[in-house]
C-alpha cells in the first residue's frame, strides 16, 4: 500500500497556519505550505485560509491539528491569541464534515511535544511564538492542557506575558531572553523534569546558556507531531 496511511498535519498559530501530508512514519510526503493568520482569526476566517492550503496538499486519508488552546474531545475551550468565537467551537467536527476524513485536534504544543520528547521521566516542553505553549509528559504519558503560560510569573504578570511575541517586540531581545531564562530557573524547581524542550518560532530568538537538561527544536516539530495523535 506504499506509504501507508496519509495523515494531513496542521499546525494553527497566532501568526501563522502551516500544512504538509506524513507517511505512517511521520516522514513528509509533501511541501510544508505556510499562510498568514487572518487578521480576524475567527473559524471561518480560519477555515478558508486552510481550504486554500489543503487543496495544494494532494491526497491524505486523515487529519491532525495542533490548536493554540485548551481542546477538549476536539472542542476548542480557549483561545487567547485567536479569537473568542472559537470558544466551544468543535474543530475536529467540522474539519470532518468538510472533507469526509477521521480528525483528531489536540492543543499545539501538546503536538509539538508529541514528536520531540524521548518517553523518559518528566518531560516539559515549552513553545515560544506569539504566545506561550506548554507541555508536560511523564514517561510518555501527556498531563493533557497545562497552559503554564497563562500562570502568574513575576509582578503580578503571567509567563505569556513576559515570553510572548510581544513582550520581545516591546522589551528587546536581551530583556526576553532575561526573562526565559528566570523562568527556565522557576520551571526546573516546579516540576523537577529530567528534560526541558523549546520550540515554536521564537526559539531561534534564544541567546541565553541552556542548562544540560534543556534542548531548542525546530519549528517543524509542531507538524512531525501530528502522526503521533493516531498512536493509540
Amino acid at each position: 500500500m506504499g506509504n501507508g496511511l496519509r495523515t494531513l498535519s496542521i499546525d494553527i498559530g497566532g501568526s501563522g497556519i502551516k500544512t504538509f501530508v506524513l507517511d505512517e512514519q511521520g516522514n513528509p510526503l509533501t511541501e510544508r505550505l505556510r499562510e498568514p493568520t487572518p487578521e480576524k482569526p475567527t473559524p471561518d476566517a480560519v477555515l478558508q485560509v486552510l481550504s486554500g492550503l489543503i487543496d495544494k496538499q494532494g491526497e491524505f486519508d486523515r487529519i491532525s491539528v495542533g490548536f493554540p488552546g485548551v481542546v477538549r474531545c476536539g472542542e476548542i475551550r480557549s483561545a487567547v491569541n485567536l479569537d473568542p468565537s472559537w470558544i466551544g467551537f468543535n474543530l475536529a467536527d467540522a474539519l470532518s464534515q468538510a472533507l469526509g476524513k477521521p480528525t483528531r485536534v489536540a492543543n499545539d504544543a501538546d503536538v509539538q511535544g508529541l514528536a520531540a520528547i524521548e518517553g523518559k521521566g518528566v518531560e516539559l516542553v515549552l513553545t515560544l511564538g506569539t504566545g506561550l505553549g506548554s507541555a508536560l509528559f511523564t514517561d510518555g504519558h501527556l498531563v493533557p492542557n497545562l497552559e503554564m503560560g497563562h500562570h502568574p510569573f513575576r509582578k503580578g504578570r503571567t509567563y505569556e506575558e513576559y515570553l510572548g511575541a510581544a513582550s520581545l517586540e516591546a522589551k528587546g531581545k536581551k530583556k526576553w531572553n532575561g526573562y526565559l531564562q528566570e523562568a527556565i530557573v522557576n520551571l526546573e524547581r516546579l516540576f523537577s523534569y529530567r528534560m526541558l524542550y523549546l520550540g515554536g518560532g521564537n526559539a531561534k530568538r534564544i541567546e541565553i546558556d541552556l542548562p544540560p537538561n534543556a534542548t531548542t527544536v525546530p519549528n517543524v516539530t509542531g507538524l512531525l507531531g501530528g502522526i503521533a495523535l493516531w498512536h493509540d
